[in-house]
């Protein structure tokens, strides 16, 4: 089946890529959506520059479309960019909704006006198998953004690896921080991993941090 998906290069819409792949899907397209709106309900934000480099890495096109990022009507951009897929050829879209009924309910919904299938391999997973999962496949996943108690500045730019979870288990049983970060208690970046042609390498960055949270915004990277 020709198929896209929904990516921001997070750790979720790269596990639907794998997902994809794994299926034996032909992925012909990323789906990336650019938001001028940090607060965006729908779209991924921090570091969304990046997935033109990551495009390149993984050796597959990317169609960008950019977004005001104004709740509800971000959705009309989407459904454009539907549109446009579905012209191409693309029969259904991949996602890596894990438990937001928010987002899955209005990409089903506009997935079902234009015509493309909605899958979203996922949903509903156990988050610590699926963490866990994530890392020994191989992929390195860093910390881009955190708003959550528990999560300060030194996580900004760490690399999710099997102690990071076990501190996650931990603060989860302390604070209530979701171990997937499916309450928006941090944003993520893949650069490295088994489907991966070549790899992101971060030259230069920096971290801002704002009383309770943060972001670790990278200024200059390339491929390897």
């Amino acid at each position: 089946m020709d198929v896209a998906v929904l990516f921001s290069g997070g750790k979720d819409s790269t596990m639907a890529l794998h997902a994809a792949l794994d299926a034996k899907e032909d992925v012909r397209y990323l789906l990336s959506v650019k938001s001028k709106n940090d607060e965006s309900y729908m779209f991924h934000v921090p570091n969304i520059h990046i997935t033109d480099l990551l495009s390149q890495a993984l050796e597959i096109p990317i169609i960008t479309v950019e977004t005001d990022g104004i709740k509800e009507e971000e959705l009309n951009d989407l459904k454009e960019a539907f549109l446009d897929l579905k012209k191409r050829g693309i029969e259904a879209v991949y996602t890596g909704a894990l438990y937001s009924v928010y987002q899955k309910s209005r990409i089903e919904k506009l997935g079902g006006e234009v015509g493309l299938k909605i899958i979203s391999p996922y949903w509903h997973v156990d988050e610590l198998e699926y963490m866990r999962k994530i890392v020994s496949l191989g992929y390195r996943i860093i910390i881009c953004g955190v708003a959550a108690w528990g999560l300060d500045e030194s996580w900004l730019g760490r690399t999710i690896d099997d102690e990071c979870i076990d501190e996650l288990v931990e603060l989860n049983e302390k604070y209530g921080v979701d171990i997937a970060f499916e309450g928006g208690e941090a944003e993520t970046l893949a650069v490295d991993g088994p489907i991966f042609k070549r790899k992101i390498r971060i030259l230069k960055y920096k971290k801002e941090w704002h009383l309770d949270s943060g972001v670790f915004i990278i200024e200059d990277a390339v491929i390897d």
